[in-house]
């Protein structure tokens, strides 16, 4: 094995960090604050581990306080999450439940306006995928209806009722993949929705620009989530993100910069519409 692979693991959907080797780093003894997002108030979709826990601690570090949505089995993690951002002396809103539902998803945002008195920021993060099948003849209609519902009608729905919070100012970032632009055949349902959302990134930027929200999307590469060792097969991942120009993949805190940047109405002021890619030098165009 690789000195920068993986060993074989495999976890149950949706996965859980503490039973992940290595344990992800999300930037908890690394990321250091510049007060660039102080007093905003951001929902995170998906956040209480990844990419969205990684997120979760740089806003917090940042100054913001942060409302995070996660599935119910995934409490544990969401917990941890919320120590993090205490501890950088923000409040975290804690807010299970299947983004799939239309009601709990637009609960959700209602929830998280009313606890934080507002929102800045919105971040669509939460995801879904099944990589254990080899043709697209085997591609079940009850994966593809989860993928479909997690990735983009959860998108949709949450962003609709996020409208009624955001004003000038405002910043939404869409989580997409590098999948959108070097689709998996394994993947074609997962690859399929982030291509959508990078056109909806550009269609809401259009949009929402005159109203002062600008909307922007991060495309990671392979990066180290409870989403591999839970939806991959378990020998897949001892050559995970090993195909990258930097020969690796990558780890959460390498992605919340980007969205740190995204996300702050002095430094990002005049980007909107564009695609930021992460992905350990795989293109993004």
């Amino acid at each position: 094995m690789a000195d920068d692979a993986f060993p074989a693991q495999q976890q149950e959907p949706p996965g859980l960090t503490s039973s992940m080797d290595p344990v992800p780093d999300h930037g908890e003894s690394s990321y250091v604050g510049h007060g660039r997002l102080a007093g905003r108030r951001a929902l995170i979709t998906g956040g209480d581990s990844g990419i969205g826990r990684a997120v979760a601690i740089a806003f917090a570090r940042e100054g913001a306080d942060v409302a995070i949505s996660y599935l119910p089995e995934e409490q544990p993690d969401a917990d941890d999450t919320a120590r993090w951002v205490e501890r950088a002396g923000r409040r975290c809103v804690l807010l299970p439940g299947d983004l799939r539902d239309e009601q709990t998803a637009r609960a959700v945002v209602a929830d998280a306006a009313q606890a934080l008195g507002g929102l800045d920021v919105l971040v669509n993060n939460a995801a879904y995928q099944m990589a254990r099948r080899d043709r697209f003849e085997d591609l079940a209609s009850d994966d593809l209806d989860r993928v479909l519902k997690t990735n983009l009608y959860a998108l949709f729905w949450v962003t609709q009722t996020a409208l009624a919070h955001l004003g000038r100012g405002a910043s939404i970032i869409n989580v997409s993949s590098v999948q959108a632009y070097q689709p998996s055949t394994a993947l074609v349902d997962y690859a399929a929705t982030k291509a959508a959302i990078n056109n909806v990134t550009v269609n809401l930027a259009a949009e929402l620009g005159p109203r002062g929200i600008r909307v922007n999307a991060v495309a990671p590469g392979p990066i180290w989530t409870p989403l591999q060792p839970a939806t991959q097969p378990a020998e897949t991942l001892e050559s995970f993100g090993v195909d990258t120009p930097l020969g690796r993949a990558g780890q959460p805190a390498e992605v919340a910069p980007a969205l740190v940047f995204l996300a702050s109405e002095t430094e990002a002021s005049y980007v909107s519409g564009t695609v930021l890619g992460v992905t350990g030098g795989k293109a993004v165009f």
